[in-house]
């Protein structure tokens, strides 16, 4: 099987001059954890986790609208390709300790590739409950993975994944 197979194709960017507000923004809209950060030409040159943008507010002491992107990207960013077997995307995952890359051709974003974009071709070639010693991490990882609803709110109250008052006011 090939990263194409199961890579996530809309793929959400920002520059290193955007606020790391921005890039959550991204993030929050694309039910992400990451960006990768693209130069002016459009090639891959950062990528901006989730992790990162808290870690950023919390050591510099800033709003997020005060910092640019490249003041908490990583520049050392791991890519495959869309052709490339899902087996070598993963030993480049497992060698790098990174659990997302961006897919690239040409050193341009065509999608990225997540330990939960694998589980869930796993899960679905295996049938919908996969049986053996490692099905229950495999469903679990799927059922953790899947797509969250940002304006899901349960017995009237909301969720941490839910969007804060001021967010739904901009999307309704």
């Amino acid at each position: 099987m090939k990263v194409m197979d199961a890579m996530t194709r809309s793929v959400a960017a920002c520059n290193q001059e955007d606020t790391l507000n921005r890039a959550a923004q991204l993030m929050w809209e694309g039910d992400c954890g990451c960006i990768p950060v693209l130069d002016a030409g459009g090639d891959v040159r950062g990528i901006v986790t989730d992790r990162d943008v808290c870690m950023a507010a919390y050591t510099q002491g800033l709003p997020l609208q005060q910092i640019p992107v490249r003041r908490a990207m990583s520049t050392v960013v791991h890519t495959c390709g869309p052709e490339d077997s899902i087996e070598s995307a993963l030993a480049l995952m497992r060698r790098n300790k990174v659990r997302r890359v961006p897919v690239t051709d040409g050193g341009r974003p065509v999608g990225m590739l997540s330990i939960s974009d694998v589980m869930r071709v796993v899960r679905s070639s295996h049938g919908k409950h996969p049986e053996g010693p490692h099905a229950a991490v495999i469903e679990t990882l799927c059922i953790i993975s899947e797509p969250s609803d940002a304006g899901h709110v349960t017995d009237g109250k909301r969720g941490l994944r839910d969007a804060p008052p001021h967010a739904e006011a901009r999307r309704n």
